[in-house]
C-alpha cells in the first residue's frame, strides 16, 4: 500500500512532529493556490533555475508591496517572504498571518473567522494523518478513492475545516480516517413527518413503531443539533423516539455528510444518504436547506430526463426524495440517493474523480490511494482521450439540449474504469448543485459549467497527468473533444478562442463573508486557447 504520510527526509524523529510538519505542507498548498490566484501578481521576466531567484517563482502581493516566492506547481510549496534583504521561510501559521494582512489591505475589510478556519483546517489535517498511522486502508477501491482526500479542494483556503469543534467530535466520522459506523435510527411520529419524492428505501432500513416513520440520522448531526429546544421537546413529548444504532454500517464519502450504505448483508440497500450537518465545510454550512429540498423533485426530474436521452452510457445518481420532521425541517432532513450498483457498467470499477488528483509528484507529494490508475498508465494519451470522451459529452449535451447545468466538478464526478484502468463511464451526482435554465441566465449557466467542468475538473486531471508525463499533449485532445459541439453550442467556439477561463475566488468569497452559494470569478489562463496567426 502507498504510505499515508510524507516520504521526504525529515529531521524530527518524533511522529507527532513529523505529522505537524506534513500538515503544514499539505495545508499550505491550497492556501497558496488561493493567495497567488486571487491576489498575487507574477513578477515579470522570471529567470531560470540559475538566475537570482533560484528555482522558485516569485509573486508580488500588491496591497502590501511584498514579494513571495514558492516552488511552483499544482500544489505550490516552500513559501518564502522577502524581508530584511533575505528570503525567510514561512510556516503555515506565518502564511495565515500574511494572507490575513494582505486581505485587509486589499479589501479594506477585517475578518476574524477565516484565519481561525485556516488554522483549524491545518489542525484537521494533522489529526487525520495521525489517525491514519498504521491503519490499513479499505479493501474496496471505490471506498479508498472516496476516503483519500487529505488536502481536498486545491483552491480553497481552509478545505479541511470541520467547524472548530474538538477532534473527538468529528474524527469518528471523518472519511479521511477511513471511518465506518452505524447511523442512528429515530422513530418520527407520522403526523410530524414531511417527505417528498420516493423515500420508500428508508422504511427497509429498520423497524419503526406503529404510528411512526423511520428516520435515519448521522450521529454527528445529532451531536450538533440534539440539544436544541425544539428537538429536546420532540423527544420529551414522543414525536421523536430513539431506536438505537442501525444494525448495518455505512461509510462517509468525500462529502463527509453523505454516507454510502453498500448493497450487502441483511439490509441490501445500496443507497447514498445525505444529511444536514450544522458545520461550515468549505464555503457553506452543510445543511439540507429548505429551498433546495423544495426544488429537489423538479431539479432531479430534469437531470434524470436529460440523462435518459443520452446515448453515451453516462449515469445520473438520482436524488429520489427526502424525509424530515416538520419541527426541524432542515436540521433532521435525510435525502435518499441512488447507489452505484444499478448504474455502473458491469465489470468496471468506480472511482471518485477527485481522488485521481490527490497524489502529487516530488518529494513532498501525497501518496494518493492504492489503485489510482494514473500511477500505472501504459498509454497516458489514450487514457486522457477516454476520460474526455466519458466526462465532456454528458455535461455539454445536458446543457445544450435540456438546459441542465451540471455541477460537474471533481467531487461530483465518478469515473468507472475497466481492468486496465481505462475510463469506460462517467457518473454524476448531487442535484443540490444543479442549475436549470431559465432559472439562471444562459450566460451565468455557461460560466458555471465552464468553471466546474473545465477549471475544476479537466484542468486538475490534466495537471495530475502532466506531473507524471510532462511530454504529454493534453490540450490538443481536449480542444478536439470540445470542438465536436461547436455547431450545437456556439459558446464552445468562444471558449476555444478565449485567452482566459473563470476561476472561482474562494479566498475572497470567504474573507468578504459572501453567501455560501455565491460564485464570483476572476480570469485565469485558458490552456485551450490557441492564438490565431
Amino acid at each position: 500500500m502507498h504510505p499515508t504520510h510524507p516520504t521526504w527526509p525529515m529531521h524530527p524523529s518524533d511522529e507527532a512532529a513529523q505529522a505537524a510538519q506534513a500538515a503544514d505542507v499539505y495545508a499550505s498548498a491550497p492556501l497558496l493556490n488561493c493567495l497567488l490566484r486571487e491576489i498575487g501578481e507574477p513578477e515579470p521576466g522570471q529567470p531560470g533555475p540559475s538566475g537570482p531567484w533560484g528555482d522558485r517563482r516569485v509573486y508580488r502581493l500588491p496591497a502590501g508591496g511584498r514579494l513571495l516566492r514558492v516552488r511552483d506547481g499544482r500544489r505550490p510549496r516552500d513559501p518564502e517572504l522577502f524581508a530584511d534583504g533575505t528570503w525567510q521561510r514561512l510556516g503555515h501559521a506565518e502564511l495565515v498571518g500574511l494572507t490575513a494582512e494582505e486581505l485587509r489591505l486589499h479589501t479594506g475589510l477585517s475578518n476574524s473567522e477565516l484565519p481561525v478556519e485556516m488554522t483549524g483546517s491545518r489542525d484537521v489535517v494533522a489529526a487525520i494523518l495521525a489517525a491514519r498511522q498504521g491503519v490499513t486502508p479499505p479493501a474496496d477501491p471505490y471506498r479508498r478513492s472516496e476516503q483519500s482526500l487529505i488536502t481536498g479542494h486545491p483552491h480553497h483556503p481552509a478545505p479541511k475545516a470541520r467547524g472548530g469543534g474538538p477532534v473527538t467530535g468529528w474524527l469518528p466520522y471523518a472519511p479521511e480516517a477511513y471511518a465506518r459506523f452505524p447511523p442512528v435510527l429515530l422513530g418520527l411520529r407520522a403526523d410530524a413527518c414531511v417527505e417528498d419524492g420516493d423515500t420508500t428505501a428508508l422504511d427497509a432500513l429498520g423497524e419503526a413503531p406503529d404510528g411512526y416513520r423511520l428516520l435515519p440520522a448521522h450521529p454527528w448531526q445529532l451531536d450538533l443539533v440534539g440539544a436544541r429546544p425544539e428537538i429536546r421537546e420532540a423527544f420529551a413529548d414522543g414525536r421523536l423516539v430513539r431506536l438505537g444504532p442501525s444494525p448495518w454500517t455505512a461509510w462517509p464519502t468525500a462529502a463527509i455528510r453523505t454516507l454510502y450504505v453498500p448493497g450487502a448483508g441483511l439490509f441490501d440497500a445500496d443507497l447514498f444518504l445525505k444529511f444536514s450537518l450544522d458545520v461550515r465545510i468549505t464555503n457553506d454550512i452543510r445543511r439540507l436547506w429548505r429551498h433546495d429540498l423544495l426544488a429537489l423533485r423538479r431539479t432531479d426530474a430534469a437531470v434524470t430526463a436529460a440523462f435518459r436521452a443520452l446515448d453515451d452510457g453516462a449515469a445520473w445518481l438520482s436524488d429520489r426524495g427526502y424525509r424530515t420532521a416538520d419541527f426541524a425541517f432542515e436540521e433532521l432532513a435525510v435525502l435518499v440517493r441512488d447507489g452505484l450498483r444499478d448504474h455502473v457498467t458491469p465489470g468496471s470499477t468506480p472511482l471518485l474523480a477527485a481522488a485521481l488528483t490527490e497524489g502529487t509528484a516530488g518529494p513532498y507529494g501525497l501518496a494518493g490511494f492504492d489503485g489510482n490508475p494514473l500511477d500505472t498508465l501504459a498509454d497516458p494519451a489514450a487514457w486522457w482521450t477516454a476520460y474526455l470522451r466519458q466526462v465532456v459529452p454528458p455535461a455539454l449535451e445536458s446543457f445544450a439540449r435540456h438546459g441542465v447545468v451540471l455541477e460537474a466538478h471533481l467531487q461530483n464526478t465518478v469515473v468507472a474504469v475497466d481492468g486496465d484502468g481505462m475510463p469506460v463511464q462517467a457518473l454524476f451526482r448531487d442535484a443540490e448543485g444543479v442549475k436549470l435554465l431559465p432559472d439562471v441566465t444562459r450566460a451565468v449557466g455557461w460560466e458555471r459549467l465552464v468553471y466546474c467542468l473545465v477549471v475544476n475538473n479537466l484542468l486538475e486531471i490534466a495537471e495530475a497527468l502532466r506531473e507524471r508525463h510532462p511530454w504529454l499533449d493534453l490540450w490538443g485532445p481536449a480542444r478536439r473533444e470540445l470542438a465536436r459541439y461547436v455547431s450545437e453550442l456556439p459558446e464552445v467556439a468562444d471558449l476555444l478562442r478565449a485567452p482566459t477561463l473563470p476561476g472561482k475566488t474562494n479566498l475572497l468569497l470567504r474573507w468578504t463573508e459572501a453567501d455560501g452559494a455565491d460564485a464570483r470569478y476572476l480570469p485565469v489562463p485558458n490552456p485551450l486557447y490557441e492564438p490565431g496567426p
